[in-house]
């Protein structure tokens, strides 16, 4: 068994596989490629192998040859991480955007808007966390017999040259800076310094929050450069989830209270750059449920390890 220390976390393989190309952003390493004895390449991709559990096999010109799977418990912990990530995801997306349109409409009480972000805000919190949990656990050692799997099970780590654990860790942050904006919004009589203060400023560090984890999010499944991978559901997650983020902050840059007039800057683009920028994390949920470990496509390959 040998290893390689590319990617912030150690991947550990098959003695014999012979390194064939790294790829980085910055100090992120996002793939890594060895030759295998029987011609065909395996390809370790940072997000592949955290959300669905494999690694790659390709022929030499590129021509898709199955995959290295996951162990069945490793599989069954990220495809339920996975899960539960994607349900509150759209769970939080969902509540969010019903409280924007409860804000606009001024329905219910005064409060009703907020408890519902509130509620919105947990899920939230709860799907950044499990992101972490999975960027943490995800495999890195292939055996001898060609299986995938974790070196162990952690609840928490620190793992700051893992651009998936990073991406992760800085969403998670951002949901907990929305939590103190929300828990902020109910006081009552703050002044128009002490509302930007309390509630507007962690809600747009929260934002930008958002807008860095997608941003490295991007540069991890485009392995640094920035671009359209329309063939890849992993993009697709990720581009519906940025875009989400900057109606976010399209929002949170509205919701500013001019200390002048005690009014906010656009009530309507606050609403509405809410409710759309939810719907985008409630779609990229979705998307983010069918990302996730399967079987390999090539039954056998171990032989070939």
């Amino acid at each position: 068994m040998s290893h390689e220390r590319e990617a912030g976390t150690t991947i550990r393989r098959p003695g014999r596989w012979v390194l064939r190309h790294v790829e980085r952003s910055g100090w992120f390493t996002t793939l890594v490629s060895w030759d295998l004895r029987d011609g065909t390449v395996a390809r370790w991709e940072s997000r592949t192998a955290r959300r669905r559990g494999w690694v790659a096999l390709h022929t030499a010109d590129g021509t898709p040859a199955g995959v290295i799977a996951a162990e069945p418990a490793t599989a069954r912990r990220l495809g339920r991480l996975n899960l539960v990530a994607a349900i509150s995801f759209v769970l939080g997306g969902s509540l969010f955007a019903a409280g924007a349109v409860v804000a606009q409409v001024g329905a219910g009480g005064p409060r009703t808007a907020d408890v519902v972000y509130l509620v919105g805000g947990f899920f939230f919190s709860l799907g950044g966390y499990v992101s972490v949990v999975q960027a943490i656990n995800a495999p890195t050692e292939i055996d001898e017999h060609g299986s995938l799997s974790s070196t162990g099970w952690r609840w928490w780590a620190l793992k700051p040259r893992d651009i998936g654990w990073m991406s992760a860790t800085v969403l998670f942050v951002g949901t907990l800076f929305f939590a103190v904006s929300l828990v902020g919004a109910f006081a009552q009589n703050l002044t128009a310094r002490q509302s930007d203060g309390w509630v507007w400023l962690p809600d747009i560090i929260g934002c930008v929050c958002f807008l860095v984890s997608g941003h490295l999010a991007f540069l991890e499944v485009c392995h640094g450069k920035l671009g359209v991978r329309a063939h890849d559901l992993g993009w697709w997650v990720v581009a519906v989830n940025q875009l989400g983020s900057v109606l976010f902050f399209l929002a949170g840059v509205a919701a500013f209270v001019r200390p002048a007039t005690s009014t906010v800057v656009n009530i309507g683009l606050v609403n509405w750059g809410t409710f759309a920028g939810a719907v985008g994390f409630v779609i990229g949920g979705v998307l983010q449920a069918f990302e996730r470990p399967a079987r390999p496509s090539s039954p056998g390959r171990s032989s070939a390890l």
